[in-house]
């Protein structure tokens, strides 16, 4: 166990990140002062004695992993970058939460140099985490596989601070319960106990044994009471060290420790109270706290040359620390070039030059079905893909054929054999916390993840995947029995009004093939985006496979462009047919019956307006024309948003209730997604031009 050295720059330094969490605070008059000045030593201890790091380089394969669950608390985080170096200076400190600069309210991934992962959400950060230490281990069996499990230079460990707020989240229990079952040795966190919230002391709504659920769950736990049992408060670091110590030595269980704290420690008079939990503590109370400290009493002034040693002593561990790494990790690049390159790919976001997708030939066959086919093609092709579902695998088509389960080997079996570095993904019926280990996964970079369930189901893992966009990152979502044609389960199974929900979120593309060809395609198009994620949403019942070799029909190839003409009409259009996923097969049909009418008709499948909407102006108007402003949208969902693709002149056949329980094939026929009422639809658009 390694031995503290705790200097009196230590200790200084913790008395400088309480007042600049203090000062930073007040000068912009909102925020969360009191973890950040009461955790102030945690956070140091982690930043400058504990996690691996190397302030060069933020992206440094060998680093530990850092999430402030309690996102709200970002303060702790900052004056620690701050304090070690790591891209944030003193201005940054006093512009928190200001416009522009690089101290937002919350921690955002993307905008401050060593922020590992967006957080505010309350628990959002723990479930990224569980991810991120999945990821650690997928990563060490694709590229190191032969080397023993924590002795890898892709081996890293990952710690969570987290509060009362975060315990009390219902995404937290989900991605404990599933770190457990995973066993995932390199994660630790840290639960502040100080037993506050917005509202007040947490007894009102939150009485629970949390050491004891987490043992339930199969965690090591450990408790470390800095308030004495309330006969008087010593922070005692070594302690907390060596728990954390502890943890680490731990290697088939995560760890929780619970750090018993009083919120706002040592404020004079507000400590333990929850007005300091999310407000400015006013000018007294930070004149007195300064006093109690032995610090200077004008705002943001203290010993800088504190700051000079903290920086230079840190830069001088991790400089051995990376020294040693990159030493170790170039004997594996000689020793492993294969995998080396695959490496080298994956991290610069390239698919292989020369990816085979399946080619379906005319027929019937699922989306969700085609889909499951795409990924056994593309698993031997792409061997950092890997991905599950949550609890729905025969049914979402997510299991690529002949792959081990990513299992300790005491949860595998006959039926889903697996190994510690296996490649499909069991998420249990955890919605939510299987989209923020997606986000997780995805954030460590090295490999490329999937999590399948219903479309209907997504409400449970909607603030995942807003967390996905709003960070800008590549997140695969599978999403099947996209419509009433799930049938005989009824309405509570049935999507009506998601799609235009998720496409309300900016930055997620939301992708919804109208065969098993453009399947193909589409699943290509969405990994070759890292910039953003993508729900795939498929079809439970089979649909048409157009017959791309009849040369009355496109290629699918256009689906990558968002939208394209699918089949042309026979002479100048005067009317555009627009749909997408199962109702493509209704447009086509009702193509048929208007051109037998003399309606020159064209048919566009859009299956994602985003990759559409990107596209150049010229490329949308060949698609669209201005000049036929006959346009009818055919989508068994809400009409919301369509009225920019059919005009002011056109219509949409869609979806403005809840279905019912009955066949699937029969509640399209009811409401309307038949060519023949699309016809219908097309010719009143045409009767009223």
């Amino acid at each position: 166990m390694t031995e503290l050295t705790w200097t009196d720059d230590d200790a200084r330094a913790v008395d400088i990140a309480r007042v600049l969490a203090a000062d930073a605070v007040q000068r912009t008059g909102n925020g969360h002062p009191g973890t950040p000045i009461s955790l102030a030593p945690l956070a140091h201890l982690l930043y400058h004695k504990v996690l691996r790091m190397d302030p060069r380089d933020p992206h440094w394969l060998g680093r530990d992993r850092f999430v402030l669950s309690a996102g709200h608390a970002s303060m702790l985080q900052y004056a620690q970058l701050y304090s070690a170096g790591l891209g944030l200076e003193l201005e940054d400190l006093e512009s928190l939460r200001t416009e522009g600069s690089l101290t937002p309210g919350h921690p955002e991934y993307g905008h401050t140099r060593f922020v590992e992962t967006t957080t505010g959400p309350l628990g959002a950060g723990l479930s990224t985490a569980v991810g991120m230490a999945m990821a650690a281990r997928r990563e060490h069996g694709l590229y190191d596989p032969g080397t023993p499990l924590g002795e890898s230079v892709f081996d890293h460990d990952v710690y969570v601070i987290a509060g009362d707020g975060c315990l009390q989240e219902g995404v937290q229990a989900e991605a404990a319960s599933l770190a457990g079952t995973q066993e995932l040795g390199n994660l630790v966190v840290l639960y502040d106990d100080n037993r506050i919230t917005i509202e007040g002391d947490t007894r009102i709504a939150f009485t629970e044994d949390v050491e004891a659920r987490y043992r339930a769950y199969g965690w090591h736990v450990q408790h470390v009471d800095w308030t004495q049992g309330g006969t008087g408060y010593r922070e005692d670091v070594r302690a907390l060290h060596r728990a954390i110590e502890a943890a680490r030595a731990v290697a088939d269980r995560p760890s929780l420790i619970r750090l018993t704290t009083v919120i706002g420690w040592p404020l004079p008079t507000k400590q333990g109270s929850e007005s300091v939990h999310g407000s400015a503590i006013g000018e007294d109370e930070i004149a007195a706290l300064k006093k109690v400290l032995g610090m200077p009493p004008e705002p943001f002034g203290f010993d800088a040359s504190v700051i000079e040693r903290t920086r230079a002593a840190l830069a001088g561990r991790a400089a051995q620390e990376r020294a040693e790494w990159d030493s170790r990790f170039g004997r594996w690049r000689s020793a492993a070039p294969e995998r080396a390159a695959l490496l080298d790919r994956v991290r610069a976001g390239r698919l292989p030059d020369a990816l085979a997708l399946p080619a379906f030939p005319e027929g019937r066959m699922s989306t969700r079905k085609a889909s499951g086919k795409v990924l056994d093609a593309l698993g031997p092709q792409l061997p950092e893909l890997w991905g599950g579902s949550a609890d729905l695998a025969g049914s979402n088509n997510t299991t690529m054929s002949g792959e081990d389960s990513f299992l300790p080997s005491d949860r595998a079996g006959a039926h889903w054999p697996g190994s510690l570095f296996g490649r499909v993904l069991h998420f249990g019926v955890r919605e939510h916390a299987m989209g923020g280990a997606l986000n997780g996964i995805t954030l460590s970079g090295l490999t490329r993840a999937y999590g399948g369930t219903f479309f209907v189901f997504s409400d449970y893992m909607r603030p995942a995947v807003r967390l996905a966009a709003l960070m800008g990152i590549g997140s695969v979502f599978v999403w099947t029995h996209d419509s009433i044609g799930v049938g005989e389960d009824g309405p509570t199974h049935q999507p009506v009004e998601h799609l235009a929900s998720y496409r309300a979120i900016p930055g997620l593309d939301i992708v919804r093939p109208a065969d098993a060809n453009e399947t193909a395609v589409v699943w290509r198009e969405v990994l070759s985006h890292r910039d953003r994620p993508a729900g795939l949403v498929l079809s439970r019942q089979d649909l048409r496979t157009v017959d791309r070799g009849d040369p009355a029909f496109a290629s699918a190839e256009g689906a990558a462009r968002g939208a394209y003409v699918l089949r042309e009409a026979s002479s100048s259009p005067e009317l555009i047919l627009i749909a997408t996923g199962s109702e493509v097969e209704a447009a086509l049909e009702a193509q048929d019956l208007l051109e037998s009418q003399g309606v020159a008709t064209r048919v566009v499948s859009m299956p994602c307006q985003e990759w559409f909407d990107a596209q150049d102006a010229g490329y949308r108007d060949s698609v669209l024309p201005e000049e036929v402003p006959a346009r009818v949208s055919i989508e068994a969902g809400l009409a919301l948003g369509w009225s920019r693709y059919v005009g002011p002149r056109g219509a949409s056949v869609s979806l403005e209730h809840f279905g019912e329980s009955a066949p699937g094939g029969r509640l399209m026929e009811k409401f309307g997604f038949t060519g023949g009422h699309v016809a219908q639809v097309a010719r009143d658009v045409l009767a009223s031009m």
